[in-house]
């Protein structure tokens, strides 16, 4: 669909929201404020369809699922960025209708002229039913669905339901096959699947305690896999009316030893270096080389731009710090999967492991009753390994991590507490030639910084 088909037409009331909301930005930075998603407020009170009016660039890629849609919306804004386009997006993590207003509302001028070639938007799945319809994108990417928190998002059949009730007739979507459930989405939508090629560590039964995608979507069938990552990611067939898992438009081939994948497609093949070695770091690599070839992007202008950035930081960083590879690593507090795979991978790292656990909301104060069911469908079991020599547990709940640790069949002696995050650090024993993880979760990230400040800076 032609862009200025897409776009309703600039009204007096759009451009009196416009200007405020430029004002705002101003103001803000004026007084050493970041304009995070206020102006974007400012805009919705005053035009609230603002997004349907607003100059859209060549290009508009949105980013939706339960994981990896923050790394996967920063990796495509920066090599699109490094490839040489001029690049707007929510990369800041507001990704709700005023967030996304707020990081578009410098790109345009004050007579709503488009002064970038491209937008890259993170959407919350929820947000699509206001997002999409107002600025349907040239692609919409779907990473994965997934139980998410039980007080928000209920169920992925829920969240999938909400997505097809709101995404537009005729946008293409690019959809995980390996996904029983995201890959069914909008089936009267034109869509591209990706997906990665069995690896050696792929079994066929379920070893987690959330697995979303028992039967059939189709029949309510028994599910057979012929092999299973994690959760319900993988390759399935229904053994009743012989649905089964999409086949790969994109289909990667990963080289664990030399630390490379190997992107096909019907116009070739590309090399690309691992983000990291996680499975689920893997995904959002081959969804980012599949969204980028969607947009006419060659392999080797992909594989050269990806390798001018590197995954955030802010979710995943480590350093050498007296001996031991200190590594921050966000577990999203509330998302039993995110946690899932997290503590997945660190008990199937080589070597000796030591984590402190901070995954707790700033907000979520011991009188508060926030429900913590979620420690308890998330999978703590793989913290029991043998590998993981001490886990300390702080914060407002390290009482309740510790009750769910123990039930886990973690050995007593192996736990530590203490309420306050920073003093929590000094439990650690920073075993040189160990690795020491700090868990932390969304709303932590400040904190994280600052306990790792505090262990550096330990004699």
């Amino acid at each position: 669909m032609d862009n200025k088909k897409r776009t309703k037409p600039a009204s007096a009331r759009f451009f009196l929201a416009l200007w405020s909301a430029k004002l705002a930005v101003f103001v803000l930075k004026l007084l050493g404020f970041h304009a995070n998603n206020r102006p974007g407020m400012v805009a919705m009170k005053l035009c609230p369809d603002f997004l349907s009016r607003m100059a859209r660039p060549e290009t508009v890629l949105a980013v939706t699922g339960t994981n990896g849609k923050t790394t996967v919306a920063n990796l495509l804004h920066d090599a699109l960025a490094a490839s040489g386009k001029r690049v707007r997006g929510n990369q800041g993590g507001y990704n709700l209708y005023s967030g996304i207003a707020s990081a578009l509302i410098p790109g345009v001028s004050f007579f709503n002229k488009c002064k970038y070639d491209a937008a890259v938007l993170e959407i919350d799945e929820h947000a699509t039913r206001l997002i999409l319809p107002d600025m349907p994108p040239d692609l919409l990417i779907v990473t994965n669905l997934f139980q998410d928190s039980l007080m928000r998002n209920a169920h992925a059949q829920f969240v999938a339901s909400r997505l097809n009730k709101y995404i537009p007739r005729g946008v293409r979507l690019l959809l995980n096959a390996d996904d029983l459930i995201s890959s069914g989405l909008a089936p009267e939508n034109p869509r591209a699947y990706f997906g990665i090629e069995r690896l050696d560590t792929d079994v066929t039964a379920c070893v987690n305690l959330v697995d979303d995608a028992r039967i059939c979507p189709k029949c309510a069938g028994r599910m057979e896999f012929e092999y299973r990552r994690y959760h319900h990611i993988g390759r399935a067939k229904c053994v009743d009316c012989g649905f089964s898992s999409p086949d790969y438009d994109y289909s990667a081939k990963v080289d664990r030893a030399a630390g490379t994948m190997t992107v096909r497609d019907g116009g070739g093949a590309g090399d690309y270096k691992l983000l990291t070695d996680a499975v689920f770091d893997m995904y959002n690599l081959v969804t980012v080389v599949a969204a980028l070839r969607e947009t006419g992007i060659s392999h080797e202008d992909i594989a050269a731009a990806l390798s001018r950035v590197k995954i955030a930081g802010i979710r995943r960083d480590e350093r050498e710090v007296r001996g031991v590879r200190l590594i921050h690593q966000l577990a999203k507090d509330k998302n039993a999967v995110g946690c899932s795979r997290v503590f997945d991978y660190i008990h199937a790292r080589p070597g000796r492991k030591e984590i402190l656990l901070m995954m707790n909301s700033m907000s979520d104060e011991e009188h508060w009753s926030e429900n913590i069911c979620w420690y308890y469908v998330c999978d703590y079991e793989f913290l029991a390994d043998p590998s993981v020599t001490h886990i300390v547990c702080s914060g407002p709940r390290y009482k309740d991590m510790k009750l769910r640790l123990l039930l886990a069949g973690v050995p007593e002696e192996r736990i530590s507490m203490e309420r306050d995050e920073v003093r929590a650090s000094e439990l650690l024993h920073m075993e040189p030639g160990s690795e020491v993880y700090l868990l932390y979760g969304t709303d932590t990230t400040e904190l994280m910084y600052r306990v790792t400040e505090h262990i550096v800076n330990q004699k």
